[in-house]
């Protein structure tokens, strides 16, 4: 296992000190990633060997890129034609990404963005993003929910967009769960299988893993807005591996954080998902992140003040066999760091820590 980060349109001076930091691998979290793409919008193999050999020169690897499933969960349930062209562009895709000698491609399967009821309080007073169910609204929805690569406002009215503010290419097809339409737990797996079914072929055939990240949050009974996540629980997560469970390129971008929020017993849960798909070679890449709280009430967290034991993850993923790149992901917002880089760079000190110490 290594430490690693997951950039938004990284400038050479952050892969400097991503560098600087300790960081062995990169995965590129720009959606749309502009920077390989051709005139006709799609990635062209040769711009992402170049980009590739770009991080590479920082003495990190080039370990995986987002892929930018768009609408077409939902377009598969409402307007198939659409769905199965853009299929098509992410056959493309991920295509290019072997040719550039990109090993994983990750994709999640939001379509209503990763919600969020508000920001509270933490350490100093940060702002740290929450999830209340029973304090759902659908305006809370729309302001503090993440959508894409959009950053969640922090009360202050500002946002803390890295990219663009909501409703923008950026925010990846997804819409609020007021605005969906109602999406039930037949028609979420259906998108999900038809998603599997339209790209999973091909990323076999091109050596290319695919890193789905789970639904977040779990949602209750019954969903919101009739909205049901399918993918939040781990029953769900064994149910989604039994679409393909010969197939070496269909696992996860195994984000810690929400398996944590899928029961009122945070680090128990993790720990069975680590050691569920761990020797299954699921996990792909992990995104190494804490919350305060569990199933339905919780609040983001810097890694060492939440409910799940680090230490016993990373001990579980030794114990797994895992080698891949651990990211920290949803730190927490302040005013004095107001570009997450020393948030960041303490995520990362503390999992080299607890590497050192394993």
């Amino acid at each position: 296992m290594y430490i690693g980060e997951q950039l938004i349109n990284p400038t050479a001076e952050r892969l400097t000190l991503s560098q600087q930091l300790g960081c062995k691998g990169i995965v590129i979290d720009s959606r749309p990633n502009r920077d390989v793409m051709g005139e006709d919008g799609l990635w062209d193999g040769r711009k992402v060997a170049a980009q590739r050999q770009w991080i590479e020169s920082f003495g990190m690897s080039l370990d995986g890129m987002a892929i930018d499933v768009g609408s077409i969960l939902l377009d598969s349930l409402r307007d198939r034609a659409r769905a199965e062209a853009r299929a098509e562009q992410l056959r493309h895709n991920i295509r290019a990404a072997a040719e550039g000698g990109v090993p994983m491609v990750k994709y999640t399967v939001a379509m209503v963005g990763i919600t969020r009821t508000g920001m509270v309080e933490g350490r100093g007073g940060m702002k740290c993003s929450t999830f209340k169910a029973a304090e759902y609204q659908p305006d809370a929805d729309a302001r503090f929910s993440y959508w894409g690569v959009v950053l969640p406002e922090d009360g202050s009215g500002k946002g803390h967009s890295p990219v663009a503010a909501k409703g923008t290419a950026e925010t990846c097809g997804q819409v609020t769960a007021a605005e969906a339409g109602g999406i039930s737990e037949a028609d979420g797996w259906n998108a999900i299988e038809y998603l599997v079914e339209s790209i999973l072929p091909t990323a076999e055939a091109a050596g290319v893993k695919l890193a789905c990240h789970p639904h977040d949050p779990a949602y209750p009974p019954g969903g919101l807005n009739g909205v049901h996540h399918v993918l939040g629980s781990l029953d769900g997560l064994r149910r989604f591996v039994a679409l393909a469970p010969g197939s070496a390129s269909h696992g996860f971008n195994f984000c810690q954080g929400t398996i944590a929020e899928m029961s009122p017993n945070p680090t128990e849960t993790v720990l069975e998902a680590i050691r569920t798909f761990g020797p299954q070679k699921r996990i792909f890449m992990v995104h190494f992140r804490n919350i305060k709280g569990g199933y339905l009430d919780f609040r983001e967290a810097m890694p060492d003040e939440g409910s799940v034991d680090m230490a016993a993850c990373i001990r579980a993923y030794r114990e797994v066999g895992y080698t891949g790149i651990l990211c920290p992901d949803h730190v927490p917002l302040s005013e004095v760091d107001p570009g997450r880089e020393r948030f960041f760079s303490f995520c990362l000190g503390y999992t080299q820590g607890l590497l050192q110490a394993a």
